[in-house]
């Protein structure tokens, strides 16, 4: 495979030899956390967007398709840019609740 302008500089065995147990451990740390989302003692959040943003954002982890990152980050993200009247919150959400008011 020819290399693009955009191309990562490294191999995939160098990539693999210097980040995998750094991502290896991420991977644990999400999976631990969907498990004790799975055993809470009420699954009282599974429509909050949040939630869904997560697993939607999971679900592209599979993907092979090239950009998972910037799906990953549109699941993540607000996508609004115009300006609000007031500000609603002191800090973000960290994904987008949608058009319609959250309890």
């Amino acid at each position: 495979m020819a290399a693009t302008p955009r191309a990562c500089p490294l191999t995939q065995r160098e990539l693999i030899e210097g980040f995998f147990m750094e991502h290896r451990a991420q991977i644990i740390d999400i999976a631990a956390y969907l498990d004790r989302l799975d055993r809470s003692i009420d699954h009282d959040a599974e429509s909050d967007f949040r939630f869904l943003a997560i697993r939607k954002a999971m679900g592209e982890l599979g993907s092979d398709e090239p950009g998972r990152v910037e799906r990953i980050l549109m699941h993540l993200s607000d996508p609004v840019v115009e300006l609000m009247d007031t500000r609603d919150r002191q800090n973000a959400l960290g994904a987008f609740p949608g058009l319609e008011p959250q309890p």
